[in-house]
Parts: C-alpha cells; structure tokens; sequence
C-alpha cells in the first residue's frame, strides 16, 4: 500500500527527515514512534502531500504520489487527521463530515446556480457518506450536535469520520489518543482495529506506548530524521537502539 525509498526533507541546513525507507502493508496497522522532534509529522506530511521530499520517492498503491499536491494525493486514497483536530466548531457534526465528501464531487458553480439533477445527487451522496462514517465512528446519534458542544473525545471520532468521508484507501493517524483519558483511549484503539476489518491500511503517530504494542502490526522507530529500527511489537520493545532513544530502561524492565 505505502512504499517509501530514500525520502529526505531538508529544511535549510536541516534534514527533518533523512533517507529513509519502508514499506506498509495493505490492511495493517503500522505505527511510527520517537521522540519529539524526530520528523514524524514531518514524515505524515510528505506522505499526504504537505511538503514535497528533497529527494527520494513515495509510492501509494504503485502510484508515485512524490511531487502531487494535497488534493491529488486525497484522490487517490489517503485521508488523515491531526494532532490538533480541526473542525467548523460552529457547524453541526454532520456538516463537518458533509466537506469531506465533497473531494468526490464533480459539481462546479453552473451546477450550484442552476441547482442542477448531478449537484443534487452529490448532495444526496454527501450525505449519505457522513452518516456511514459518522455510525462507523459510533457518533450516529450526534448528527445533528453543534461541535462546540460535544467532547473531546467525540470530537476526536468526529475526526476520525471526516477521514472516512472521503474515501480514503490509507488512513494517517496523527496522534489520536493525544488528551483523552485512558478509558477514552481503549475506546478509540478498538476503532482502529476496526478500520483493517473493513479494507483500510491504517498509519498512526503515537506518543502512548501500551496503546502501540497491542495495537501495532507492524512498528518503525525515528530519531533525528532517521529510521533506526522496525519490526513488530516484541522486535521493537527488545531493540537496544530504541530503548536507548526513546522507550528507555525503566520502560523495558516494565515489559
């Protein structure tokens, strides 16, 4: 599903990401871990198009996504959340997931004028896509709920939909645990299991260790830039290089 070879990003005289290659199977869930700083965002962000690589390429189901902008790379099948989510706060949560539809839309401005049969059929399909995701998500019952008013764990699924809404074929998952509490956490870590079940290769950042290792099929650690490891779970616990940089001791002694 995700090929990438050599991909570097330099930032100035800095390299946020320095030659680094993997590959993610289709219907995994991978997980990308290191200390702050170690170019994990960064890496999400040349996958979906953000930034263009330095050198290197990236291959997304064969395609060459390297040099396409944000919403090509989207066409063809990558949808993602942030570390912050962002949402229309003032806008019901069915609106919200409404917009991340609309990437697979074809009506223009003539179409809106004239309220013609295609753009009322997109409308219909719009729809219909936000509440599949909204009840894949859990959060049927909260269609019609102003999203400054619900919480952040719902709004963390909220953006999980928004993901599902267009389509996507690989999901980036930017630290989706990130404010909630432990409980919350299990919740959204039983969502992620499902996505595989039903077709969608999963790619998470994550800062909470317990949640990666019994989630995880497949794990690849950055520091500084570079990929210094990847495996499975047990692989990744039991790597020196890993627990020096970034799980530590005391984590390994706990495992």
């Amino acid at each position: 599903m995700l090929k990438v070879e050599n991909l570097t990003k330099m930032f100035g005289g800095l390299a946020a990401v320095h030659d680094v290659s993997v590959e993610f199977e289709a219907r995994k869930i991978n997980a990308i871990i290191g200390p702050n700083g170690a170019g994990k965002s960064t890496f999400f962000n040349l996958i979906s198009g953000v930034h263009k690589p330095t050198s290197g390429r990236i291959l997304i189901d064969g395609h060459d996504v390297s040099r396409m902008r944000c919403d090509r790379v989207a066409r063809l099948g990558v949808g993602r959340t942030f570390q912050t989510t962002h949402l229309f706060e003032q806008a019901t949560v069915l609106d919200n997931l409404i917009v991340g539809h609309r990437l697979r839309t074809r009506s223009g401005l003539w179409d809106v004028l004239i309220n013609s049969k295609r753009l009322q059929q997109e409308e219909r399909e719009c729809r219909e896509k936000a509440r599949a995701a909204l009840d894949f998500v859990g959060l049927a019952h909260l269609e019609n709920r102003v999203v400054l008013d619900i919480s952040q764990e719902e709004r963390k699924r909220v953006a999980f939909a928004l993901a599902l809404a267009t389509e996507p074929k690989l999901v980036l998952l930017d630290e989706p645990a990130a404010g909630v509490n432990p409980e919350e956490t299990e919740g959204l870590a039983e969502l992620i299991r499902k996505m595989p079940e039903h077709g969608l290769t999963v790619c998470l950042i994550e800062h909470k260790m317990d949640m990666i290792m019994g989630l995880a099929d497949k794990i690849m650690v950055l520091n500084y830039g570079e990929k210094i490891a990847e495996g499975t779970p047990a692989e990744i616990k039991a790597n020196p290089a890993v627990i020096e940089a970034y799980l530590g001791s005391d984590y390994d002694a706990a495992a």
